[in-house]
């Protein structure tokens, strides 16, 4: 993945194979990163990810594991860490609906929800944290959704496990923020994504002032922006990309 003459910063995306985390993978690769692309089980959408990587001039790996395994987290982070001199930037992408009316909502669909999310954050950041305070560097990006941040009818799992993610993302942020490390949080609106593909969408925009659905490509680019040195002084905040919406 690198080699000694011109070694590159890398970026690790959970979630890589397609919608925000395939257009965030991109727009680091733009960036100057080695972008290490995590994908669960779609390993051809991982590799189409690559593939536009490097037609931005850039290189990286795809890597599949479950991000709410603890174990196979482990084993993943020993790979990275041999093949990347430093990694400077981790985006917790990866993320799962199972939308159910809370009354109804089974065991299994509020834990896989929840497991992804917090347990995946928790997995992944802890061990990328300490290399970046071992290096005194780094920035830590979690997608978060509005979801988390207003609820949302049918999608307590989900807005549970986002709103956990922004508690838990600040909380960090205020303890690394002296050690050179910035941690922050994108709560996206409604993207135009595979999750939304059963959506109203006619009366979901009209709910939005902007009255439309956002691109991935505009979540990515502010992405971009909190991983860059333009956000130097910016730590423990929640930026949301939703289109007005409140």
């Amino acid at each position: 993945m690198t080699d000694n003459s011109s070694p590159k910063p890398a970026a690790l995306v959970t979630g890589g194979s397609k919608g925000i985390g395939r257009a965030i993978c991109v727009e680091l690769a733009r960036s100057g990163y080695e972008v290490i692309v995590n994908y669960l089980s779609d390993e051809a959408g991982a590799r189409e990810t690559l593939a536009l990587v490097e037609a931005q001039g850039g290189r990286g790996l795809c890597l599949g594991f479950d991000v709410s395994d603890y174990d196979a987290v482990q084993q993943a982070m020993e790979k990275i860490f041999a093949a990347c001199p430093t990694v400077e930037v981790l985006v917790n992408n990866a993320g799962r609906i199972a939308d159910e009316l809370f009354v109804m909502m089974t065991p299994d669909k509020w834990r896989s929800v929840v497991e992804i999310t917090l347990q995946g954050f928790y997995n992944v950041t802890r061990p990328v944290l300490e290399k970046m305070v071992v290096q005194k560097k780094g920035s830590v990006v979690s997608i978060a959704s509005v979801a988390g941040i207003m609820g949302n009818r049918g999608q307590a799992n989900y807005a549970a496990a986002k709103a956990g993610l922004i508690g838990a993302s600040r909380s960090v942020a205020s303890e690394v923020a002296r050690l050179g490390i910035r941690v922050n949080v994108v709560a996206p609106g409604l993207i135009q994504t595979g999750m939304i593909h059963d959506a109203p969408v006619q009366k979901i925009k009209s709910l939005i002032p902007m009255a439309r659905l956002g691109a991935p490509e505009e979540v990515a680019r502010v992405v971009r922006f909190l991983c860059s040195e333009d956000a130097s002084y910016v730590t423990g905040q929640v930026i949301s990309v939703n289109g007005g919406m409140f």
